[in-house]
């Protein structure tokens, strides 16, 4: 397909889904940067429901870079039980608190290199933040993004990050994470993994069939 053709693709199928998913948006809640970036780390392996769970109680405890710092890792362990990989978890926000404090002032760094070097946060993580709370143009592929990238045909790429440049080629900065959420919400709902609801896709015209 020429890039012409599939730049019409793309556009057709974010049309669809703006109409589809209007108030896509991120389902972690959160009040600050800092509380966005411990949320998103908690989310590894873990859902979003649950995560939020967990953070209504420890952000009235602690909800800064500084509360964090001063808490050991095992101590918040205990606040995280719930969450998947909660010891390494635990480890990674205390370590990471107090990076931000001896190298950010306390705040949490706006562009995704910088993002990528704290711990526990990985391409997609930094993408998620980046793109949440600096409109930094990222366009994070998690699972339901990747899945849906293949099965539509707009990237063949195994690699997370090289499907995230493929769809980026074709999308304008300003509207990546808004796709994102759209990608993430039509996963969840109806691109499921197993057993997807073909019927009611909104997207069914444009699949290429199942990821293989």
């Amino acid at each position: 397909m020429s890039d012409d053709n599939l730049l019409d693709k793309v556009n057709k199928i974010t049309m669809s889904l703006a109409l589809a998913y209007p108030d896509a948006g991120p389902a972690l809640v959160f009040e600050t940067p800092f509380e966005l970036l411990v949320a998103t780390v908690l989310s590894a392996q873990c859902t979003d429901k649950t995560v939020n769970r967990v953070t209504a109680k420890l952000f009235k405890k602690y909800r800064t870079a500084e509360g964090f710092a001063g808490l050991k890792p095992e101590e918040l362990a205990e606040e995280i039980k719930e969450c998947g990989l909660y010891k390494n978890k635990s480890k990674y926000l205390v370590e990471t608190a107090k990076i931000l404090l001896n190298s950010y002032g306390g705040t949490v760094p706006q562009d995704r290199s910088s993002l990528e070097t704290l711990p526990g946060v990985g391409k997609k993580t930094a993408g998620v933040i980046s793109g949440i709370l600096f409109d930094s143009g990222a366009l994070p592929v998690d699972t339901h993004v990747y899945r849906i990238a293949h099965r539509l045909g707009l990237s063949g790429a195994k690699n997370p990050h090289r499907v995230e440049e493929d769809l980026a080629k074709y999308i304008p900065a300003k509207q990546r994470m808004q796709v994102h959420h759209r990608l993430l919400a039509h996963g969840r709902q109806v691109c499921t993994a197993r057993k997807p609801a073909c019927s009611k896709c909104c997207l069914a015209f444009w699949c290429e069939g199942v990821l293989k």
